[in-house]
């Protein structure tokens, strides 16, 4: 299967090329026309580094027919890109968040249906098998009715690595727009795809250093959700760990039911301690590779034409619950998701 990687823009776009160049079953090509001239990190450069075939364009990798594309351009160019595949009769597997706007997103989703190919958004954590355990705990009614969920995405700000990330027309917005919306695809899954029908949010740049290079976008954020049954979740979704922490983040979710308490941790690590020889902190991860399982899951769909979950639908929802929280910080009140107005 000839699969194609659109930008470098996004970091998880170097991971996705490692995990696709050795697979045996995938020809891989690349290209960054969108990169800033002499980055190292990007275009030609990153992908002679990477050892992976690169083309000048995207119309030179279209040309080719690829059957799979993965978009990992910066949020607000998504959806010129994914038209464009979509167009090409590929598949497609667009990063999160699956676009800056509403009106884009459902463009995007619109223009897959029309051209009868999947459109997938890039929700890795939901294939945590622990993850898988505690959606059976839930269905099962072991956990009982959800009474509060308590999510925690944090990281490391990524405009030190990519600047683009501080820039509103580029990622559509700082903190909130980058790590709201993995736990809101967890709880899309954990609630059957039914949306909160208020958002509060707020926000600060307090964690925000006086260096030019670093984000100016809001780098820590609070959101409280509420449902029609009564739910309520919050979601942290901070840039708050230092450069010098030893991971880039971490994701953990507390689920509170009727029968019992329940605590996800997406990045549990098999060995946690302190390296006393080099003064650093020793971190080993314990869980399976969630890209790859995401990818699989993903090139299985492109090969069968099957419909690809998570999909541009559940990108959608997931968006309205970022754009509500942008709502809420610019009223200072709590503010309701488009679908449910």
């Amino acid at each position: 299967m000839k699969v194609a990687v659109l930008s470098f823009a996004h970091v998880h776009a170097a991971t996705y090329v490692e995990l696709l160049r050795d697979r045996s079953d995938v020809e891989l090509i690349t290209t960054d026309p969108d990169a800033p001239p002499g980055d190292p990190t990007r275009g030609k450069a990153l992908a002679d580094v990477l050892g992976v075939t690169y083309r000048g364009g995207y119309e030179e990798v279209f040309a080719e027919l690829p059957q799979a594309v993965i978009v990992t351009s910066e949020n607000s160019r998504h959806r010129q890109l994914v038209e464009q595949a979509a167009a090409a009769g590929a598949h497609i597997l667009c990063e999160k968040p699956i676009a800056t706007t509403e009106e884009d997103a459902r463009a995007m989703i619109d223009a897959c249906e029309q051209a009868g190919v999947s459109l997938m958004t890039a929700y890795p954590v939901r294939f945590h098998p622990a993850f898988t355990a505690l959606r059976h705990t839930l269905a099962d009614g072991s956990l009982g009715s959800l009474l509060s969920v308590h999510g925690i995405n944090n990281s490391s700000p990524p405009g030190l690595e990519r600047p683009w990330f501080a820039d509103p027309a580029l990622a559509g917005g700082g903190a909130i727009m980058d790590h709201t919306l993995h736990i809101a695809d967890l709880l899309d899954v954990l609630l059957d795809g039914d949306q909160p029908t208020h958002v509060y949010a707020v926000a600060n740049t307090h964690l925000t250093s006086d260096h030019e290079d670093e984000p100016k976008v809001e780098s820590a954020g609070l959101l409280t959700l509420t449902y029609a049954n009564g739910l309520v979740a919050t979601i942290d979704c901070s840039w708050s760990h230092p450069s010098s922490h030893p991971t880039w983040g971490g994701l953990t979710l507390t689920c509170v039911g009727q029968r019992a308490l329940v605590e996800f941790d997406a990045f549990q690590p098999l060995l946690d301690g302190y390296d006393t020889t080099q003064a650093t902190t020793r971190w080993e991860p314990g869980a399976v590779d969630l890209n790859e399982a995401m990818l699989d899951s993903f090139l299985t769909a492109a090969r069968t034409g099957q419909r690809a979950h998570p999909d541009g639908e559940t990108g959608l929802r997931t968006l309205r619950t970022v754009l509500a929280a942008y709502e809420s910080l610019r009223t200072g009140q709590p503010a309701t998701p488009s679908c449910t107005a």
